[in-house]
């Protein structure tokens, strides 16, 4: 089950952002941003490229601003990094971009 939460913005739509385990077998986790009209077109939109079983539950690990800023200034409003340590030297990346999505 992914942890995560979600921010209403002035303008009306929602980003979310889930933690969950990571596609490769290496045991780390993955944060995805979506940004959507609500919280259940994020997440079908993620459902939509393949990871079917993500759900929200609670929001008690919301976006922070920068990553607020990170999915709104992207045009296709999904996007994922590693995290850990070094996960602020990341770049954030576009959800297409990957190939284990």
């Amino acid at each position: 089950m992914a942890g995560g939460g979600f921010s209403r913005l002035p303008s009306g739509t929602v980003v979310v952002a889930l933690t969950m385990p990571s596609p490769a077998a290496d045991g780390g986790t993955v944060r995805v941003l979506v940004h959507a009209a609500n919280r259940a077109r994020a997440l079908t939109r993620l459902r939509n490229l393949g990871l079917r079983a993500v759900y929200l539950r609670g929001n008690a690990d919301p976006p922070t601003p920068d990553e607020i800023t990170a999915v709104l200034h992207h045009p296709d409003g999904v996007l994922w990094r590693r995290t850990g340590p070094d996960a602020l030297a990341q770049l954030w990346q576009p959800i297409r971009a990957t190939p284990s999505f």
